[in-house]
């Protein structure tokens, strides 16, 4: 018999996790702040919660997709949170992109409850998630994520336990580095193609077809030659975790120098109020350190 899951966060990511969840035959439960976006998961299934709490009290997996530390831990310990609902032996998969030292702190809280508690971010954006196509990293007990390892496979094509707890976190940070660098790197090139005449569509069909080959070229690409900046993942939130990548930096002493100027470059994007927009919008700072009025 399949078990009884909870889902808490139904914003871009949350809502087609949680409508594949239905789709694989899972009794499902959900909650989200803004009550309206629980209307395509009830037409579809769901049942719904009053809060995170009542939630807990009728599942015994428990995801939660929301912004970050403070969310996380405001759904999960806060006054109405999954602690004061769930049953000893619950399962919370976490796969908000939080800080590492935040992660093992909410897992310790919820260990003192015999609460178990997995740091599962992902990787694939809202198209990764609509297709089940996710990149899933899993940090917490062994045990517990091979329970939960089938509930994650409704969710994901490459799922990889990484280890203790908030290494998932780590392992998504690592995740942000490369695909920061990647944006700014296919970023760059395009603008060359276009200050030196080139067509981009062209540039970039040849380039997928040699060592410059990458994924955001073959699918975020067409979106800077398109000019389209809406998101997928936003500026704001790719900052959010690049904060938390410059703060792990710190803590393991360590210098990632194109990452902090990733992070100062989408840092010009806020300054343009430009937040909400996709982290593509790199492309704008350029384009404005180019000279160009945007």
């Amino acid at each position: 018999m399949n078990p009884q899951l909870g889902f808490i966060g139904l914003g871009l990511m949350g809502r087609p996790m949680a409508l594949n969840l239905l789709k694989a035959g899972y009794p499902l439960t959900v909650w989200n702040r803004t009550e309206s976006k629980m209307a395509t998961l009830l037409e579809a299934g769901a049942k719904p919660a009053k809060n995170p709490a009542d939630v807990a009290k009728q599942s015994e997996i428990i995801f939660v997709m929301v912004t970050d530390a403070p969310q996380v831990r405001e759904v999960v310990l806060g006054e109405q949170g999954i602690i004061h609902g769930a049953k000893p032996g619950t399962i919370i998969i976490d796969t908000s992109s939080i800080a590492p030292s935040a992660e093992r702190e909410i897992s310790r809280k919820l260990a003192a409850k015999n609460i178990h508690l997995l740091d599962a971010p992902v990787s694939g954006g809202p198209e990764g998630a609509a297709k089940g196509m996710l990149a899933i990293m899993v940090g917490g007990d062994e045990a517990v994520f091979k329970t939960a390892l089938p509930v994650l496979q409704a969710l994901g094509k490459t799922i990889r336990y990484v280890g203790g707890p908030g290494m998932g976190q780590l392992v998504k940070l690592c995740n942000q580095v490369a695909c920061a660098l990647s944006i700014l790197a296919m970023s760059e090139a395009f603008l060359l193609a276009q200050r030196g005449g080139a067509d981009m569509a062209l540039v970039r069909e040849v380039l997928m077809g040699g060592a410059a080959g990458s994924w955001m070229l073959e699918n975020w690409g067409p979106k800077i030659i398109a000019n389209d900046y809406t998101p997928g993942f936003t500026v704001a939130n790719f900052q959010k975790d690049l904060r938390n990548v410059m703060q792990e930096a710190t803590d393991l002493q360590i210098s990632l120098p194109g990452a902090a100027l990733a992070h100062q470059l989408y840092h010009a994007n806020e300054i343009a109020g430009e937040s909400q927009e996709s982290n593509v919008a790199i492309f704008k700072t350029l384009l404005r350190l180019a000279g160009e009025q945007i």
